[in-house]
């Protein structure tokens, strides 16, 4: 059956009447059942019988602000209902408002045959159609500039899982984001992930915890997303946050939790529609009094650094289980066969081999990323020879980068064509910043800046936690300080004017000297300038501003180097001070203020 709704958009922030009694269960094992709250017509659900445990119910009617056409309004797994009925699981924050002046949302309920053979949901109340092999559930939502999105929710006989896929040709401006969020009653779902699930345990100082878990906080202490504790609490001075359930992307493959007899969990694709490639990190999980919130990204506006991709089918897959994490992607071979958009098949797509990289610096690792406008891909280099191989990939022109830990090393291009393998020839990495001597060097540059103080604690706590060390880090001094007393962040409110004291020989003072300091990202438009003894640098150009991120749990933005060179009257035999101040013109406080995230810093020969 196809249904359209249209609410108009006042309608979101007006209190709607309650829904009707709960609706009568499925009438048969594998099947639609068309439901009318209410006995009106232009009320319907569609509740789908997976005959694999899982009974869950399509809303295809606008009941409330905060509940859609297009929402699962129920799932109840082995007899027990896990939907949230004050709001719903839905798309972003509905199929209706993804769009600026657009609330029509077209919706089709359909048993679809391994032969292709479609059957619509019955119309009537109480209509029972009997699916064979899949069921597929389409919302299409159109754009006023003609822009499409399509979301499905797709059951193949015998299992408990959603699959969902979500495919756009324009990016949704409402909130400028795509994600799907199911809301669980926190009873039945109290526990997030274990460790090796994004969002999943932390364990630091000998406390296990979830860092998303607002249980307990007493209110939020930056914007309203990051909570503190009561002072009555032994947490006291601790932080949470839905942030810090972030993971990098190439290190996570399902998000989730667990409750009494049942786990609930998304496991994600390749990811190839998303962007800002494979050490993004976003909010993934929200644990409150109320409810287990687990949200799959499939695209989000924090931290980005690339565009959106369109015109990508992006699939992944909700399940209902035991409770056990699950340990490998559900089979999704049959995809093929349910009319998807935007599906394309393994025989149309190709894979690019390597057969090794050199120039590698020993214990690091290497990761070989490959990104166009349409699609973004990853794989891992062996650790021994450095070879490597990238599947799946859609035909196109590709440019290649090899990281080292998270900077850029290398580039390259290659072309990716359909049902074939591109080979390489051993790559060699020619624009390693490491490579260069240094007189001296205070970190690695590998565009983390987890050597440093609290590097160890900056994806999962606000600085102002209180397990973070002070920011007021002591003047370095070159060949004496420890790497881990030098800071990860430099904030222009915080702790400013770090000083650095490196001692010169005679005759390392004869020629100008070049400064070198990386960073893995910037806020509020900040960027290094520097003074040596009574020389100052000028001030380099401002970078484009960005979203919050040194407060919400990343470090990632883009890796730069700022480069200066000291003149060799300014440089002395024995000590000299370096100072390195954050600076910009942009207002800011304490934390919020303006900073920067450190790789590395070093001292070279001007070439």
């Amino acid at each position: 059956m196809n249904t359209t709704s249209s609410r108009l958009p006042l309608a979101r922030w007006l209190t709607a009447a309650l829904l009707a009694a709960a609706a009568p269960a499925a009438m048969a094992a594998f099947s639609i059942t068309t439901v009318h709250d209410s006995n009106n017509a232009a009320r319907p659900q569609y509740i789908i019988d997976t005959d694999g445990g899982l009974v869950f119910k399509v809303r295809g009617w606008d009941a409330s602000s905060t509940t859609a056409i297009g929402d699962l309004s129920s799932m109840v797994y082995k007899g027990v209902e896990y939907a949230d009925p004050a709001r719903g699981t839905q798309l972003n924050s509905g199929a209706d408002w993804l769009y600026n002046g657009v609330s029509a949302v077209g919706l089709k309920v359909e048993a679809v045959s391994a032969n292709g053979t479609v059957t619509p949901a019955s119309s009537a109340n109480g209509g029972v159609v009997n699916a064979s092999d899949y069921i597929r559930v389409t919302l299409t939502s159109t754009s006023t500039k003609g822009g499409v999105l399509t979301h499905y929710y797709v059951v193949k006989k015998g299992e408990s899982n959603i699959h969902m896929g979500t495919h756009f040709t324009e990016e949704p401006d409402v909130h400028g984001l795509v994600r799907f969020i199911a809301r669980i009653p926190i009873a039945k779902l109290p526990n997030g992930g274990p460790a090796q699930a994004a969002g999943g345990l932390v364990t630091y100082n000998g406390e296990s915890f979830w860092a998303e878990d607002l249980r307990g906080t007493s209110g939020a202490i930056e914007a309203s997303d990051v909570f503190g504790f009561p002072s009555t609490d032994a947490r006291y001075g601790q932080t949470r946050s839905k942030h810090y359930a972030n993971r990098r992307l190439k290190d996570w493959e399902f998000v989730g939790g667990s409750g009494p007899g049942v786990g609930v969990w998304f496991w994600r694709d390749n990811n190839e529609g998303g962007s800002s490639g494979p050490f993004y990190r976003s909010l993934l999980q929200q644990i409150t009094s109320t409810t287990n919130e687990l949200t799959y990204i499939v695209n989000y506006g924090e931290a980005q650094t690339e565009p959106f991709r369109l015109n990508v089918l992006n699939t992944y897959t909700m399940i209902f289980n035991d409770g056990t994490a699950p340990s490998a992607r559900p089979d999704t071979s049959w995809y093929g066969q349910v009319g998807l958009v935007g599906y394309v098949p393994p025989v149309g797509r190709g894979s690019v081999t390597g057969a090794g990289l050199t120039g590698r610096i020993a214990g690091l690792p290497y990761t070989v990323g490959f990104a166009n406008a349409q699609a973004q891909y990853w794989a891992d280099a062996d650790p021994v020879d450095g070879h490597f191989t990238a599947s799946g990939m859609l035909p196109g022109v590709y440019t290649m980068t090899v990281y080292k830990g998270e900077l850029a090393v290398e580039t390259g291009s290659v072309t990716v064509t359909a049902n074939a393998s591109y080979a390489l020839n051993p790559l060699a990495i020619t624009a390693d910043p490491e490579a260069t001597p240094a007189l001296w060097r205070i970190g690695r540059w590998d565009g983390t800046p987890q050597e440093f103080i609290n590097g160890d604690k900056l994806t999962f706590m606000h600085p102002s936690d209180v397990r973070m060390a002070s920011w007021m880090g002591a003047p370095y001094v070159v060949g004496t300080s420890a790497t881990a007393s030098f800071p990860s962040y430099l904030w222009k409110d915080v702790n400013n004017g770090q000083q650095v004291r490196f001692t010169l020989r005679r005759g390392q003072n004869t020629a100008p000297l070049r400064l070198r300091i990386g960073i893995t990202g910037d806020f509020s438009a900040a960027r290094p300038q520097v003074s040596v003894n009574s020389w100052s640098s000028g001030i380099p150009a401002a970078p484009p501003k960005v979203s919050r991120n040194f407060t919400v749990g990343t470090y990632r933005g883009f890796n730069r180097t700022y480069t200066f060179d000291i003149p060799a009257a300014q440089l002395v035999v024995g000590t000299n001070v370096l100072t390195i101040n954050a600076v910009s013109g942009t207002a800011g406080a304490s934390f919020l203020s303006p900073a920067l995230s450190f790789d590395a810093i070093d001292l070279v020969a001007v070439p």
